[in-house]
């Protein structure tokens, strides 16, 4: 492996009460520092199941607009389906580590798919205190099952039918944001590539760390995708950076977090918002997240079509 698994660097620091060098953050990145003080607002939370479309479609871009991302509930995924999705993730990283490497990504490989610990490619760079598994759920040719974990059992049941549910989210989704740029509802979707949008889940999890106010777990950044959806647990940390703050999401029981990625932005000419948000690693528990990220595989296309759509 390129170095010792965060997990396992976890499981040696706690009887050192402190952590290796090339995980302590620069000062002005460090989890204090970046707290905010006093009240702050809460990212919008939007009920999917409205009735009423109209609305629905206002509250979406309102949001997408103002912050870039936002929570969805109602939003019809089964929440014992969200429990076992959670669960089976929780039970791989509970492997022997021996069993976890048996699906590692390759060091020389250029996919991103498979358990790892980092995806940056500078080597000076600080690193996270993260270790994760990524592969593709869809569509069916694009899946490699190699990166799929054989254990625990239902893995893979638990996930394809995850992945039955994600879509029908996402069709919403695509929709919803189409009608509020102006467009016919199907134009995101179908200028994506339509069925053959790739979806990525990735599964982050984060150690118990014996310095956390020293230590981040997601760095801030923007996402390359069309959009993620992140599945949370009622452990806090995920930051979202606006107006100069950087503002803690509040857990809701089931809710999904959308976030806009960089695709979207982009050929939504400025009328939607890219926000920047990263893991402050506040506290020490066991925390882990799910994110499904929905690739367009022709940005070129992509951009054209929808260009020509708003022509027309």
């Amino acid at each position: 492996m390129e170095f010792d698994r965060v997990q396992t660097v976890a499981s040696l620091s706690f009887d050192k009460e402190t952590i290796p060098e090339e995980f302590i953050r620069p000062e002005k990145e460090q989890p204090a520092r970046t707290a905010s003080l006093g009240p702050v607002p809460e990212i919008p939370a939007i009920d999917l199941g409205d009735p009423d479309q109209e609305n629905l479609v206002r509250l979406i871009a309102g949001a997408s607009k103002e912050w870039g991302i936002f929570q969805v509930v109602n939003h019809g995924i089964p929440c014992d389906l969200i429990t076992k999705l959670q669960d089976v993730g929780k039970k791989f990283f509970e492997l022997p580590q021996e069993e976890k490497e048996l699906i590692a990504r390759p060091s020389d490989s250029k996919s991103i798919e498979g358990y790892g610990s980092k995806l940056q490619n500078n080597s000076q760079a600080k690193k996270s205190w993260v270790d994760h598994l990524f592969h593709r759920i869809w569509p069916p040719p694009s899946i490699n099952y190699k990166f799929w974990p054989s254990n625990p059992p239902s893995y893979r049941e638990v996930n394809e039918e995850y992945a039955k549910y994600m879509r029908e989210v996402a069709d919403k989704l695509l929709t919803t944001l189409s009608l509020g740029l102006g467009l016919d509802g199907h134009a995101l979707k179908e200028g994506a590539g339509g069925e053959e949008i790739e979806f990525m889940l990735k599964i982050n999890y984060y150690p118990p760390c014996p310095r956390p106010d020293l230590a981040l777990g997601v760095v801030a950044h923007t996402d390359l995708s069309a959009l993620t959806v992140l599945v949370p647990n009622e452990v806090p940390g995920l930051q979202i950076f606006k107006d100069e703050n950087w503002i803690e999401t509040k857990y809701i029981p089931n809710a999904l977090i959308i976030h806009i990625g960089d695709q979207i932005e982009v050929i939504s000419l400025v009328l939607i918002n890219l926000s920047i948000f990263s893991l402050n690693y506040l506290i020490i528990k066991h925390y882990f997240n799910f994110f499904f990220l929905f690739q367009i595989i022709n940005q070129v296309r992509f951009s054209f079509k929808i260009h020509n759509l708003r022509s027309n």
